[in-house]
């Protein structure tokens, strides 16, 4: 089982959010706390995640369509208008120092993209904000970077928790994603890739009755 060191968020994405929501509480038991919504249109839930029984600051985000905007189009955020039912999309990881990050990547032959600000207001009206890459042709398979700044992780909130075992992503032919990965120097703090039959990250989770779950 592997977990990535620098690990900050896993985004799972469906094209209702309700529904996510269910999906993910009948697989794990836990049901997700409101989070937010986001100008890009989509609306988002969260769970805490512990590591060797430590919470946070690690958390999983469920993602989807915000039920009260105006346009009746499915967001293109992480390729939620192409999906016709949940799946695990992407992650963040959080480095010590995003810009340092950005141009060690840019120099291996990777350019994650410019570092943007963005922004979104919980449910009790507390703005918070932090700074992403977006990578090239917001590719998936590999991981955006996520500054916090000031703002407390939401992982670290009072949200509801389950352990987080592992989380790989597997390639029929891993050698190609582990070579970009290799240009962040993050060493460890990424997901591993390991061969697959198809393309795709296995996220590994306990529930609170001991079985383990793989979504």
């Amino acid at each position: 089982m592997s977990i990535p060191t620098l690990l900050d968020h896993v985004v799972i994405a469906g094209p209702d959010l309700a529904a996510l929501v269910d999906w993910f509480a009948e697989r794990t038991g836990v049901v997700a706390a409101p989070g937010g919504a986001h100008p890009t249109g989509t609306a988002n839930a969260l769970v805490a995640l512990t590591v060797d029984g430590r919470r946070g600051p690690q958390y999983i985000e469920l993602i989807g369509p915000n039920p009260d905007r105006p346009a009746p189009e499915l967001p293109e955020t992480f390729g939620i208008a192409t999906l016709d039912a949940p799946r695990v999309q992407a992650y963040a990881v959080h480095p010590a120092d995003i810009e340092a990050t950005v141009a060690t990547a840019r120099a291996g032959g990777y350019d994650p993209g410019d570092v943007s600000d963005l922004s979104r207001r919980t449910p009790d009206g507390t703005l918070l904000e932090w700074r992403l890459t977006r990578g090239e042709n917001r590719r998936l398979d590999v991981p955006f970077l996520i500054d916090w700044a000031t703002t407390a992780q939401p992982g670290l909130s009072d949200i509801p928790t389950i352990e987080l075992v592992s989380l790989v992503r597997t390639e029929p032919d891993p050698a190609a994603l582990q070579q970009i990965l290799a240009a962040y120097g993050l060493g460890d703090g990424v997901a591993e890739v390991v061969a697959g039959e198809a393309s795709g990250f296995r996220l590994t989770l306990r529930r609170a009755d001991g079985e383990l779950v793989e979504l």
